[in-house]
């Protein structure tokens, strides 16, 4: 374990396809603020589409929406320390960190949609210090319970990944009466995957033009068939995970008459067909951005209940030392997650 009083070394990313590690000064967490040492710190496709490979995308008024702060969005660990004024979590606790900062008196806020937060919303990894590190500074209306019976890469990737998918499942009302098809098995696909076995899906299909990441899926024993892609099947619920115009209309082809699509793969467009595609088949489509506070602690709980651990997903893992081959291969032929975990001591 690195000193609280000391320096650590963190992963910056200067957007041009490399990870590099700096020294940061480890953080005193002040009024509402929890300092947590990071059991696990996943890496995202976000990270890699709109900083790895280039600062592009989701600017603000002054700039790029990365601020040059330690990477990774995806932290799960366990308070060390506690601030003054905080009341919920305390030192010894383990918890998922939320990866959105928002200004919690907006409507969506209060909600828990600090994803939708208008009103200076900022996110670790992003505009604060991310979980590429180990210890992270949080705002403690941020963390979410991480129950024991799941890991510390179990939580990293329920802080947005799994998170992401279960959203999307929700709104579309994947149940025992429906079955689904999820187009796109890169790590969100395989989350909606399992997540839509948790609910009960009577059939649970991928599509995934890789035969590396379909043969796979394949292994984990989550779907039920894994497709190439063109050769999809009917079914009440698609989720597009892929965030390709190909995908996506793929997933609204395939979707059953009176079906429910739900689009949560970020970037690209959306190209279709309205009438026989859409309106008869009375299609509704859910666009679906992350997820909320209360909805991941509920997801937590409820993979504990399934008997579902989602590092079952993750393919590579990587100290924090290694971070600029874990994001070459994340960015590359990973057939799962990557995920980051403490160097060895």
């Amino acid at each position: 374990m690195t000193s609280t009083n000391g320096t650590m070394r963190g992963v910056f990313l200067p957007g041009d396809s490399t990870a590099v590690l700096r020294e940061y000064g480890v953080p005193r967490p002040g009024h509402g603020q929890v300092l947590v040492e990071i059991g696990a710190s996943g890496i995202c496709g976000s990270d890699i589409g709109f900083i790895y490979r280039g600062y592009k995308g989701y600017r603000g008024v002054d700039g790029p929406a990365y601020r040059g702060v330690i990477a990774g969005h995806e932290p799960a660990g366990r308070i060390v320390a506690a601030g003054p004024g905080v009341r919920r979590f305390g030192p010894g606790d383990r918890v998922i960190v939320y990866h959105i900062v928002g200004c919690g008196l907006c409507d969506n806020c209060r909600r828990g949609h600090y994803i939708s937060c208008g009103h200076g919303r900022e996110s670790y990894g992003w505009q604060r210090d991310g979980g590429h590190a180990p210890f992270l500074l949080a705002e403690e209306r941020t963390c979410v319970p991480l129950p024991d019976e799941l890991s510390y890469v179990d939580g990293a990737l329920i802080a947005c990944g799994f998170g992401t998918a279960y959203e999307g499942l929700r709104r579309a009302g994947v149940s025992g009466d429906t079955d689904l098809l999820v187009v796109g098995l890169g790590p969100v696909g395989l989350a909606a995957g399992m997540i839509g076995r948790g609910l009960g899906a009577r059939e649970v299909v991928g599509v995934e033009p890789s035969e590396e990441r379909r043969a796979w899926a394949g292994t984990l024993g989550v779907f039920d068939r894994t497709l190439p892609a063109g050769d999809g099947t009917a079914a009440a619920v698609t989720i597009d995970c892929s965030g390709t115009r190909p995908g996506r209309s793929l997933a609204l082809e395939a979707a059953a008459e009176w079906g429910h699509v739900s689009l949560v793969g970020e970037g690209g467009d959306l190209h279709t067909e309205v009438s026989d595609t859409l309106l008869h088949k009375q299609l509704t489509i859910h666009a679906s951005w992350v997820t909320s506070l209360p909805a991941m602690s509920e997801l937590a709980r409820n993979l504990v209940g399934w008997g579902l651990r989602p590092e079952k997903v993750v393919s590579d893992t990587f100290g924090f030392a290694q971070a600029d081959e874990a994001y070459a291969l994340a960015a590359g032929a990973s057939k799962g997650k990557v995920v980051l975990v403490p160097d060895a001591s």
